[in-house]
């Protein structure tokens, strides 16, 4: 419970940590940043990492000059496309075999929901998944899985990990430094994490309904 509390601070206050860091690490940051990405998109035991609202808070902190704008877009694309190709990687290799076999280190519940969700949407989970916490961990995994060709894979993940980056991170370069947004920042990330989640449990609710 200890370590879900200390999460779950992590996730709320990211602003505090991120400014922390920056203040702590200088260039190392980025390095940092990029290993969060990377981790959250390229290994699908580590879907709780924070994604939406880091790249808000990164593009609050580059407007005031914590960090470079461009430097930071060009990393954490890099890391998103690194990250899913990974991950699309080892879903190749793992085979379909992984739904056929229990792995204490893979979530079945996730997985399973991301891949209805893949038999839903096709290629285009690829760059949707980008916005939708715990999908966007699986659904490298489950299009290797399912052996989509790299290239067409690569276009999506490509496309996906621009819109997402660049959409977020601006969007925080942007708005993230308005006087109110700025007092009531934590508040605004817990908005964006529940914005995020609603894809994911209308998924759930339809899933749910068809049972029925």
């Amino acid at each position: 419970m200890e370590l879900v509390a200390q999460l779950w601070d992590i996730v709320v206050h990211l602003d505090r940590h991120l400014q922390w860091l920056v203040a702590n690490y200088g260039v190392w940051i980025y390095a940092i940043l990029f290993a969060i990405v990377f981790a959250e998109t390229g290994l699908v035991v580590t879907p709780f990492l924070p994604g939406d609202s880091l790249l808000f808070v990164c593009g609050a902190l580059a407007a005031v000059g914590g960090l470079d704008m461009t430097l930071l877009v060009v990393v954490l694309i890099s890391a998103a496309v690194i990250g899913d190709s990974v991950n699309y990687s080892f879903g190749r290799w793992v085979g379909p075999r992984v739904f056929r076999e229990d792995r204490k280190w893979l979530n079945r519940k996730h997985l399973d929901r991301t891949h209805e969700f893949y038999e839903r949407h096709g290629g285009k989970t690829i760059v949707i998944a980008r916005f939708v916490p715990i999908i966007r961990t699986y659904a490298p995994f489950v299009a290797g899985i399912g052996a989509m060709g790299y290239t067409r894979f690569l276009a999506y993940n490509v496309g996906g990990a621009v819109l997402w980056v660049v959409s977020l991170g601006y969007a925080g370069y942007f708005f993230g430094n308005i006087p109110w947004v700025k007092q009531n920042l934590s508040l605004v990330i817990l908005g964006i994490i529940v914005l995020s989640m609603v894809p994911l449990v209308v998924e759930y609710l339809r899933h749910r309904k068809k049972q029925d």
